[in-house]
């Protein structure tokens, strides 16, 4: 089933899911053109039942995931609960869809809002294109949010590598030390404006690569809770006589400055955690509402001095504050003894 869906043999709906408290699928995406858009399902809409199987049974959303994928032209019925718990039902069937892994939005006027889901073999043009078009729009900060992603490593080089001046991106190292050159970024695409990258805990592998690098070549802050910690690569899945497979881990990652994030996840600059309040709506907030994302366009704002939005939490702007002060102030005092230094020298 995982090869099948791998070649792409096997498709979805058209959703992406999360389990709710209740314990039934709530729906967080609906992709155009898909069997799911067609139905009608939205976001914000709760899938009960699939082919007669309490969802609450399936323990967990890649398993509902999977009861929901099937061949082309193959039906699967869904039961669904809408906004207003009106019951709907339907038979969809399977075809293919574009699933975009790239999303993007003009946020508070001057930051450019991108949100990256996943990172395949589509994402480096969607990304391209999102770029270009919030430059042209005026962006003059871009909010990377890679919330919840992971996977995809040499797409996510590849990414990098139209925002990031030129250096070394990442190194596979086996279990002798041996380093293996994973991929650069060269100057042809270099973006000028300031960036943030929001993270959370769930942000993992290639996501936090591309955090990573954007942090040490592009000065990115990140902003969020401290992220999963996942810097190993795997091999393909090596299929077994039975019908079971095996992924074996081949090698650490290592970022390009040679730090690894494997079992420690990257620590964020700004600390912005959902309270337990904040985490029961967090498949409800809207890019005006989010509170993570209000968090990374007001840093992303106070990097170009534009005037920061609403709703931001004023401990920690007074936090962020009162460090960019500590450090000019250091910055001044090195400042200071580097001139008394030279006076002394030329006496």
């Amino acid at each position: 089933d995982l090869l099948n869906a791998q070649s792409g043999k096997l498709i979805g709906i058209g959703v992406e899911l999360a389990i709710d408290q209740s314990g039934y699928a709530k729906v967080t995406k609906v992709y155009d053109e898909s069997p799911a858009k067609e139905a009608g399902l939205q976001k914000g809409d709760y899938i009960i039942t699939i082919d007669g199987t309490d969802v609450k049974s399936l323990g967990g959303a890649e398993a509902v995931q999977n009861k929901l994928r099937g061949e082309s032209g193959i039906t699967v019925n869904v039961v669904w609960l809408d906004s207003e718990n009106a019951q709907h039902t339907a038979d969809l069937t399977h075809y293919g869809f574009t699933a975009n892994s790239v999303d993007s939005a003009m946020v508070q006027d001057n930051v450019g809002y991108i949100k990256i889901w996943q990172f395949d073999n589509s994402t480096p043009s969607e990304l391209d294109f999102a770029l270009r078009s919030l430059t042209a729009s005026g962006a003059q900060s871009f909010v990377f949010d890679l919330r919840d992603n992971s996977g995809g490593i040499h797409d996510a080089i590849s990414c990098i590598d139209l925002v990031a001046p030129e250096g070394v991106l990442a190194y596979a190292e086996d279990k002798t030390g041996n380093r293996t050159l994973l991929g650069s970024s060269t100057d042809d695409t270099v973006i000028s404006q300031p960036s943030v990258c929001l993270v959370n805990e769930n942000t993992a592998s290639a996501a936090e690569l591309f955090a990573s690098s954007l942090r040490s070549l592009c000065g990115a802050r990140l902003v969020g809770s401290s992220t999963m910690g996942k810097g190993t690569i795997q091999s393909s899945p090596q299929r077994l006589s039975d019908g079971s497979a095996v992924v074996v881990t081949v090698a650490k990652l290592i970022c390009g400055d040679g730090s690894c994030f494997d079992g420690t996840g990257l620590t964020v600059d700004v600390e912005r955690p959902l309270t337990p309040d904040e985490q029961v709506s967090y498949y409800d907030y809207t890019l005006d509402t989010d509170p993570q994302i209000q968090r990374a366009v007001s840093c992303a704002q106070q990097l170009t001095g534009t005037t920061t939005v609403g709703g931001v939490n004023d401990a920690d702007l007074a936090a962020d504050s009162a460090a960019a002060s500590s450090e000019a102030a250091g910055e001044g005092e090195a400042s200071s003894e580097a001139a008394a230094s030279s006076v002394e020298s030329a006496s």
